[in-house]
């Protein structure tokens, strides 16, 4: 379970209006709304007992996991397609017929599909960047 501050519990950090236990005040530092509840108390030795007089002092609750914005296929394509375009400019010669296949992609599906030629000639390291772009549309 993921855990996220409320607005009562930021407030309680600023002011110290609540009183807290070492332990209990180290957790609610870590509620960010990205952390396991296990981490939190792996990382503070926080007992369950902590985090739910956290939960009951509503100083906390479940974080929303809400999907981010969708980015359609255009706007996709528009972050792949220079990157795309760099890493097989970078490659010279050697590779002038695929990065002449990137220039001529007309959409973000033709960039996924040269996507594996791409890896292949440049490698992991350096496909990195146009690896996170491509994951946005999954």
């Amino acid at each position: 379970m993921i855990l996220a501050k409320t607005t009562a519990g930021q407030q309680a950090l600023k002011d110290r209006s609540v009183a807290l236990s070492l332990r209990q005040r180290a957790a609610l530092i870590l509620v960010d709304g990205k952390r396991s509840v296990d981490d939190i108390r792996q990382a503070t030795e926080a007992a369950p007992e902590d985090i739910a007089q956290l939960r009951e002092l509503q100083l906390v609750q479940e974080a929303a996991n809400e999907p981010g914005p969708q980015r359609s296929a255009q706007e996709l394509y528009a972050a792949a397609y220079p990157i795309a375009v760099r890493l097989t400019g970078e490659l010279g010669l050697r590779g002038f017929r695929l990065n002449l296949a990137v220039e001529a992609a007309p959409s973000f599906d033709a960039l996924v599909d040269l996507a594996p030629r791409i890896l292949e000639a440049v490698g992991v390291e350096k496909f990195r960047p146009l690896h996170r772009v491509l994951q946005l549309a999954r």
